[in-house]
C-alpha cells in the first residue's frame, strides 16, 4: 500500500496518485458497506432460535476486520483530502468519497451499538439466572438414597454447565468491552475527519476572501488606471488646443507685419 502514498512533484504524478488512492478508498467503502450488511443480519439473529456461539464468533471476526478496514480507510481519506489537485472532477470525487465514507461509518457504528446492547442484555439475563439457580452442590453433600447415583450425576452436570456458562459470560463481557472500545475509536475517526473538514473549510473561506479582495483590488486599480488615462488624454488635448491657439496667434502677427 506504500505505492498509494508515493507521488511526484509533477501535476501528472499527483493526479495519478490521486486516482489510485480514490479507487482504493471507494473499494474499501464498498467492503465496509457489505460487512455492515452482513453484521446487521447476524445481529438480527441474536436472541433468536438461530443464535449460537458460532454465530457470535463470526460476528466478532467480521466486526474486528471491519474496524481495522475503517481505520485504514480513514487514514487514506485524510491523505486524499491533503493531496493537492486542480482538476474540478477530482474535487467532486473527493467530496463524494468523504460523504459516502461518513455515511458508511455511521451505519457501522450503529450496528456496533446494537450488538453491544444485545450482548449486555444477554449478560444481565445470564447473571440473573445464575442467582436464581444458586449453588448446584447445595442439594446435599453425599447421596444417601437409592437415587443417589442420579442425584450426584445431576449435580456434576449442573456444575459443568455452570462452568461453561460462566466462561461464556466472561467471553461476552469481553465482547462488550471490545465493542465499546471500537465505538470510541469510530467516534475518534469522526472527530478527526470533522476537524479536517472544518480546517479545509476555513482554508477555502480564506482563499475565497483573498480572491474577493484581489478582485476588488484589481477593479479599483482598473478604475484608477482608467481615470489616469482619461486625465492624460485630457491633458494631451489641452496641449494640442494651446498649440493650435499659439499657431493662430503667430500667424495673425505675421500677417499684420507683412501687410505693412
Amino acid at each position: 500500500m506504500e505505492d498509494l502514498y508515493q507521488g511526484g512533484g509533477a501535476s501528472y504524478g499527483q493526479n495519478d496518485n490521486f486516482q489510485r488512492l480514490s479507487q482504493t478508498i471507494a473499494s474499501n467503502i464498498k467492503k465496509i458497506s457489505q460487512n455492515v450488511s452482513s453484521m446487521t443480519k447476524m445481529i438480527n439473529q441474536l436472541q433468536t432460535p438461530q443464535d449460537s456461539q458460532e454465530l457470535r464468533n463470526q460476528l466478532r471476526q467480521i466486526q474486528n476486520y471491519t474496524q481495522k478496514l475503517a481505520k485504514d480507510t480513514s487514514s487514506m481519506l485524510m491523505q486524499l483530502m491533503k493531496t493537492p489537485t486542480d482538476v474540478p472532477a477530482n474535487k467532486l470525487s473527493r467530496d463524494r468519497l468523504r460523504d459516502e465514507y461518513m455515511a458508511t461509518l455511521n451505519a457501522f457504528q450503529a450496528a456496533q451499538k446494537t450488538a453491544a446492547q444485545k450482548t449486555k442484555e444477554d449478560v444481565r439475563k445470564a447473571k440473573a439466572q445464575s442467582i436464581n439457580i444458586g449453588d448446584p452442590f447445595a442439594l446435599g453433600d453425599r447421596p444417601e438414597s437409592g437415587d443417589s447415583g442420579r442425584s450426584y450425576a445431576l449435580q456434576q452436570q449442573m456444575a459443568t454447565q455452570s462452568e461453561a456458562e460462566l466462561q461464556q459470560l466472561e467471553e461476552r463481557e469481553r465482547d462488550i468491552r471490545q465493542l465499546e472500545n471500537d465505538i470510541t475509536d469510530v467516534n475518534s475517526i469522526f472527530r478527526e475527519l470533522g476537524t479536517m473538514i472544518h480546517e479545509q473549510g476555513s482554508v477555502v473561506s480564506s482563499i475565497e476572501s483573498s480572491v474577493e479582495y484581489a478582485s476588488h483590488t484589481v477593479e479599483a486599480a482598473t478604475r484608477e488606471l482608467s481615470t489616469a488615462a482619461g486625465y492624460k488624454n485630457k491633458m494631451r488635448k489641452n496641449k494640442i488646443y494651446m498649440m493650435m491657439i499659439l499657431i493662430i496667434i503667430v500667424a495673425i502677427i505675421l500677417i499684420i507685419v507683412f501687410a505693412r
